[in-house]
């Protein structure tokens, strides 16, 4: 390997180490993503996300449950394997939680 190659190869690798592991880039608001519902608790209980992207909740838990934020969004009723999609058009936190076990809790911050 000739030392221009290993100069560009150790840039490479540098700049990919560099990038956030798991984030969606800006302007691909197509790359889904998503909150699950598992033992009572929405995981990831924070989601960072760009506006114009959408995020699917799914209930994995086997009683049902529900994704409100006040003023915003309301989803029906989930049951197991039940889903619930939002597409954020405006910047800000949106707060969420499930209506039928309020003690569950979320936050969507839009960028």
């Amino acid at each position: 390997m000739s030392s221009i190659n290993r100069r560009d190869f150790g840039i490479f690798v540098v700049a990919t180490a560099l990038l956030p592991v798991g984030a969606a880039h800006a302007e691909d608001s197509a790359v889904p993503l998503a909150v699950h519902i598992d033992n009572f608790v929405f995981e990831p209980a924070q989601l960072a996300v760009k506006v114009g992207q959408t995020v699917t909740w799914t209930n994995r838990d086997d009683i049902p449950h529900t994704v409100v934020c006040a003023g915003k969004f309301r989803s029906k009723t989930m049951d197991t394997d039940g889903t619930f999609s939002f597409t954020f058009a405006a910047p800000g936190d949106y707060k969420y939680f499930c209506s039928l076990h309020p003690h569950m809790t979320g936050v969507v911050k839009v960028e």
